[in-house]
């Protein structure tokens, strides 16, 4: 039986809101080498349980996190609240591999969810399909055990079909004890080289699941990793992970909701010796790129063992807040620039349709003090400024100044705007209101 979504509502406001924050944290954090790290150092439980027997993040601040997350200008968030490894963050019944079970003793997932809501930022919360920890998951090509030939010998007695249930039994718990959860971000079905899935909807019984998350949270956004494509309501937005797309998605010739997420360097749990972080530059510029497209941002945060937010994360965080304060209406409730304006070279083009306002972000100062914008509708041009300082930018036509002197003109399908000689800060943002 087919069920009807009912999130309408809330997929516009995720859609608005286009900037959020993926926090990955769990056991990992504490040999801070990645967060596949039993996967990519085939390492057995065994060895994979000291980091469990003494994990203790007695630094822990939820609020500190809601807060920083809120400066940056993020709107909405996405916890793991179980990654690959099985650990789950929450007190669940059908487990002793949680955080209530180390020395930490407590439930990290309930002062998590009350101090985002209670500045204002949604909660959405990530969930593994895989589970390296569950007895009954049978080995894979990702599996830390996938060469040690006695434990796949052992796959005849696993049972995936018990492993789903007890996948539904906890994504019911998370979607019932803590509050109104906007998004549920599964992660995800295995493929091989060739694309064929070798463990999908039958695996988790996809179906039923999300059935079940339509039935327990009926506003609720799905990701499109349960391998429902073909079924309206088992999903709702297409996640692009560590890439950026060069058009938005379509369906059947209609767009799609999309969002890439995306770290600040290689890794998305936390990574002492990794050293690949991005600039705030470069970050500002995919948060553009995204939203040019249709798309939101999910930038992923990995909080050190003890609790903490890396330092190098949270300078990144405070340089894009710093650009979202002068510049965050060229991104909320923000899409793609209708047709009739041409983006122009080495820049992108955003369009608020409720404010009939169109937005240049300049990835490239012309040093010509000239910048270009063509187009069958650059006629409906009516002021132009920059939104850094809502200084007024001249424009008219090429022809209609000479030696410095700009007038207002009647243009054709391109105009120049008068830029300063300087740069202000980093990737300005041009503000044009239109009739």
């Amino acid at each position: 039986m087919e069920i009807k979504k009912n999130n309408a509502e809330n997929l516009k406001r995720w859609q608005h809101n286009r900037l959020g924050m993926f926090i990955h944290w769990g056991l990992y954090a504490m040999p801070a080498r990645h967060e596949w790290v039993r996967s990519h150092e085939k390492m057995p439980e065994s060895n994979y349980l000291k980091y469990f027997e003494n994990f203790n993040p007695d630094l822990y601040n939820p609020g500190e996190w809601a807060k920083l997350a809120k400066s940056a200008g993020m709107k909405y968030v996405v916890l793991t609240t179980k990654h690959h490894d099985g650990f789950c963050l929450w007190d669940s019944k059908y487990t002793d591999w949680k955080s209530t079970k180390t020395p930490y003793g407590k439930d990290l997932l309930k002062p998590f969810v009350e101090a985002f809501r209670a500045e204002g930022i949604r909660v959405g919360l990530y969930h593994s399909l895989l589970d390296w920890h569950h007895p009954d998951y049978t080995t894979d090509r990702n599996h830390p055990m996938r060469d040690d030939e006695a434990f796949k010998a052992a796959d005849a007695k696993r049972d995936m079909h018990k492993y789903a249930e007890y996948l539904h039994h906890q994504v019911a718990e998370i979607l019932t004890n803590y509050g109104e959860v906007d998004c549920i971000f599964f992660d995800f079905s295995i493929k091989d080289a060739d694309g064929k899935v070798l463990k999908g909807r039958e695996a988790w019984n996809s179906e039923e699941l999300a059935k079940l998350c339509r039935k327990l949270q009926p506003q609720i956004l799905i990701n499109d990793r349960l391998e429902l494509d073909e079924y309206d309501w088992g999903w709702d937005y297409m996640t692009p992970e560590q890439c950026m797309l060069r058009k938005t998605p379509e369906k059947d010739g209609v767009k799609i909701p999309w969002e890439t997420c995306q770290t600040f360097s290689g890794a998305w749990g936390y990574f002492r010796d990794e050293y690949t972080w991005k600039s705030v530059e470069q970050l500002i510029k995919m948060l553009v790129d995204t939203v040019s497209k249709g798309g939101n941002l999910l930038l992923n945060v990995g909080p050190t063992a003890r609790g903490e937010f890396d330092p190098r994360a949270k300078e990144c965080l405070a340089g894009m807040g710093g650009w979202m304060n002068k510049n965050e209406r060229s991104i909320y409730g923000c899409i793609e620039a209708p047709e009739g304006f041409e983006r122009p070279e080495d820049c992108r083009l955003t369009f608020n349709p409720e404010t009939n306002k169109l937005y240049i972000h300049v990835f490239s100062w012309p040093p010509t003090g000239e910048l270009y914008i063509e187009g069958s509708r650059v006629k409906e041009i009516k002021y132009a400024q920059l939104l850094n300082d809502g200084s007024e930018l001249k424009f008219g036509a090429r022809a209609a100044w000479q030696a410095d002197k700009w007038r207002e003109s009647e243009f054709g399908d391109m105009i120049s705007l008068k830029l300063p000689v300087r740069q202000p800060g980093i990737v300005p943002v041009i503000e044009l209101i239109l009739q």
